[in-house]
């Protein structure tokens, strides 16, 4: 298939000088940028006038089914969230559950521009269904360490872990790549951990973990290990695969040299970090550093939805007002850590930008609404104007999947039916 979008105004990727005319995509691969030769013949074209071409966006850390939570426990502490309102609601979710409400997720990223996530959470094969489903590009974490609630003891589940990366990396044409989750370091021990990342390095995949979230997380891995939760990861192994450490808030210098030392990919999540009153990652220092930061929304249940737009428009804004420096994190930058920072950190390196020899992730931005007109520089409206409802059109490995808001291949109205059923029964 090949397919023309023409009369766009692109961005190729942040900070990059814009320009007007035609997308060339053949297969899953964008082949011209701007000018396309007259003998390139269409099988398919899409009249992009008034529409702004970027990259699509990728989130770097999301619990995609954990929008059946949404609006559940607001307004709590970070433990009170979590232990008191979350796990709870978690037990009671089966495999099929998980299905549709990741397919809820999905559907809301793709609605709001975001072409790659990479999810970690309960009963991963049903995620991966769901992504084969969507048609979206993920890297999906699945969880070795088993903890026996009754306090007998955790166990790395090998066999199981090895299984899944089996079946599913490089899955759909690549769009799917695996790795390994290791929730946190306060909520296992240093044997199952150390345990964890080994298996990770044994079968050649990264590992997803949440790090230096909160204060109580601090203390917490201060008193278990004597070192903080970034060297402690570190003293297990974590950080000898890709690592993508969520949060990353509580860091002191120390922390952050690891990181880069490391090469670990931080993600910024601004919701959620703020609405559980947990602060929000030093993003300035872990970018002057040359750190490899993304962004991230986290789950429903903590931020209330998926929208990366937002995150762009909170990163852009929380940061000048703490630094006092309206220059701080500007929009290039923004636009950066939401495309090609992200797909560098999924282990997508030919994803985030708008170039040939790049896959053919992208979305149309309808710019013809009174809040974003007029566009006197598309990458300043990406970050500081657009909403998760002016994205018009979604094209994933070449495939269109969202056309003038129109889902291709996702009854939207059932899964939404589906999901309403499940939040009767689980969030009680």
């Amino acid at each position: 298939m090949k397919t023309l979008i023409k009369n766009a105004t692109i961005l190729p990727a942040g900070g990059e000088t814009t320009v007007t005319g035609s997308i060339a995509i053949e297969g899953n691969i964008l082949t011209h940028i701007g000018s396309v030769p007259e003998s390139f013949t269409a099988d398919r074209t899409i009249d992009a006038a008034g529409m702004i071409a970027m990259p699509g966006l990728v989130n770097a850390h999301v619990h995609s089914p954990m929008c059946v939570f949404r609006n559940l426990a607001d307004d709590l502490s970070f433990d009170d969230w979590l232990f008191g309102k979350i796990i709870p609601a978690e037990s009671k979710l089966t495999e099929d559950d998980v299905y549709w409400c990741a397919l809820l997720g999905m559907i809301e990223m793709i609605k709001s521009g975001t072409t790659c996530f990479a999810d970690m959470y309960l009963h991963m094969e049903s995620v991966a269904r769901a992504a084969l489903e969507t048609g979206m590009r993920a890297n999906l974490s699945f969880g070795p360490i088993i903890s026996d609630v009754r306090g007998n003891g955790l166990i790395v589940e090998m066999d199981k872990c090895a299984d899944f990366v089996s079946r599913w990396q490089g899955k759909a044409n690549g769009r799917i790549k695996t790795c390994l989750e290791i929730h946190s370091v306060y909520l296992f021990d240093a044997p199952s951990i150390t345990g964890a990342a080994r298996l990770a390095k044994e079968l050649e995949v990264g590992i997803h973990i949440h790090l230096s979230e909160s204060d109580s997380e601090l203390a917490r891995s201060r008193e278990m290990y004597g070192l903080t939760p970034v060297a402690a990861a570190d003293s297990f192994g974590v950080f000898e695969v890709p690592a993508i450490a969520a949060h990353c808030v509580k860091l002191d210098e120390t922390d952050i040299a690891l990181l880069k030392q490391k090469g670990v990919s931080p993600v910024h999540c601004p919701s959620s970090n703020l609405k559980l009153g947990n602060g929000f990652a030093p993003a300035p220092r872990l970018l002057n550093e040359g750190v490899n930061l993304c962004l991230g929304t986290d789950g429903c249940a903590s931020n209330n939805n998926l929208n990366m737009f937002e995150e762009m428009h909170l990163a852009a804004l929380i940061h000048k007002g703490d630094s006092q420096n309206p220059q701080v994190l500007p929009a290039s930058q923004v636009v950066r850590m939401a495309t090609e920072n992200g797909g560098k950190a999924l282990g997508f390196s030919d994803v985030g930008r708008l170039a040939p020899g790049y896959k053919a992730d992208l979305i149309l931005i309808n710019a013809n609404q009174a809040h974003l007109c007029p566009v006197n520089d598309p990458c300043s409206a990406v970050v500081y104007s657009v909403q998760a409802g002016d994205v018009d059109t979604v094209v994933i490995d070449g495939e269109v999947v969202m056309r003038g808001r129109r889902l291709a291949k996702i009854d939207e109205a059932q899964v939404i039916q589906k999901v309403c059923g499940i939040a009767q029964r689980v969030c009680d």
